[in-house]
């Protein structure tokens, strides 16, 4: 029986969050609770906990339980198969290490724009065109695809990769008992933070929308449209003074963690040889995400390339980090694992 292999994953945030300490002194910054706007960690942590333990344990205890009276019974239990402590701890210090590195990675955004001034738009942009064959990405696409009820469509692909994160997570450490693909994915998710937070430093940008909003003026509203003012509008309230509010600076535009975080978790899919439809899925969803950043002008197709390349090099630091490889190479795991389960096999 394993407890989880979080060293790695615990060592960088450790040094995510010395690094955000060390700028914020050094630059006279402060550190935020990067969500303590709308809703406070200490309130939403404890609830996102709750509601993934009560729905691991819960459809469980009623599926056993011969009428209602017996929900209760049976729920003791699914916890005592479910939750022994080995299992508590794996999800634990799991999910602190990845908060910890969400916590320092959000902070070190917000400095950006102090550490660093100068912008690299226009040479992204530029970048685009030639890829493009002297066409602006974002342009074709509205041309190809419209600028009506395709931007709502996209919008919504946008909102639902911001559920993909909380849920994928709530997935490898609560849901799961395979320990080897739990750490391995948590891990790669927290290196691709760790890496895309070192781009925004070496090449700081806005994004289209917000490099030529002109060129995103025909778009309808959405929520996405937003999200968008409110990014901007707490970007010059940092920058005025960034002690005379509690919001965080989000806007940085290469290397898109977006397209990053779905490389992973495709990567992750393919060698844990999870279901066919459910790959197929993931590829899918990975392709629509390139499309609705570029499209809704979140970010240049360069900052999708780069994000792909730390999608991938987070997967194989994971690997090396967590032991899933041979010789170097990620290695595939099966699912699921009986020797790493935590509850025996049912």
């Amino acid at each position: 029986m394993r407890n989880g292999n979080f060293r790695f994953a615990v060592a960088q945030a450790l040094v995510l969050a010395a690094a955000a300490v060390g700028v914020a002194v050094s630059f006279h910054l402060p550190l935020r609770d990067p969500d303590g706007v709308s809703v406070p960690t200490y309130l939403r942590l404890p609830a996102i906990l709750l509601a993934a333990f009560l729905t691991d344990v819960l459809p469980r205890a009623v599926r056993r339980a011969d009428s209602l009276r017996h929900v209760t019974s049976e729920l003791g239990a699914v916890v005592r198969e479910r939750w022994g402590r080995d299992h508590v701890r794996f999800a634990l210090v799991g999910l602190g290490a990845w908060y910890l590195t969400y916590v320092a990675f959000r902070n070190l955004k917000s400095y950006v724009p102090f550490v660093n001034r100068r912008l690299w738009d226009d040479a992204l942009a530029r970048f685009d065109r030639i890829l493009w064959l002297g066409n602006d990405p974002a342009d074709v696409l509205h041309q190809v695809l419209g600028t009506g009820f395709a931007a709502h469509v996209m919008s919504f692909v946008y909102v639902a990769w911001i559920v993909l994160v909380p849920a994928s997570l709530a997935v490898a450490l609560v849901w799961s008992r395979s320990v080897r693909a739990g750490e391995w994915f948590v891990t790669a998710v927290a290196a691709d933070w760790v890496l895309g937070v070192a781009t925004y430093f070496l090449v700081p940008t806005l994004g289209p929308v917000y490099a030529e909003p002109g060129d995103f003026a025909a778009l309808p509203h959405t929520w996405v449209s937003t999200l968008q003012i409110s990014m901007i509008q707490e970007r010059y309230d940092v920058l005025a003074d960034p002690f005379a509010t509690q919001a965080v600076q989000t806007i940085a535009a290469f290397a898109s963690l977006h397209v990053g975080i779905c490389v992973t978790t495709c990567l992750i899919a393919e060698l844990l040889r999870m279901p066919r439809w459910l790959r197929v899925s993931l590829w899918a969803f990975l392709g629509l995400t390139v499309v609705s950043t570029v499209y809704l002008g979140w970010h240049y197709f360069a900052d999708a390339i780069g994000g792909a390349v730390i999608g991938a090099a987070g997967l194989l630091i994971a690997a090396w980090g967590t032991g899933n490889h041979v010789r170097g190479i990620p290695r595939r795991v099966e699912l699921p694992e009986r020797q790493d389960s935590f509850a025996e096999p049912r």
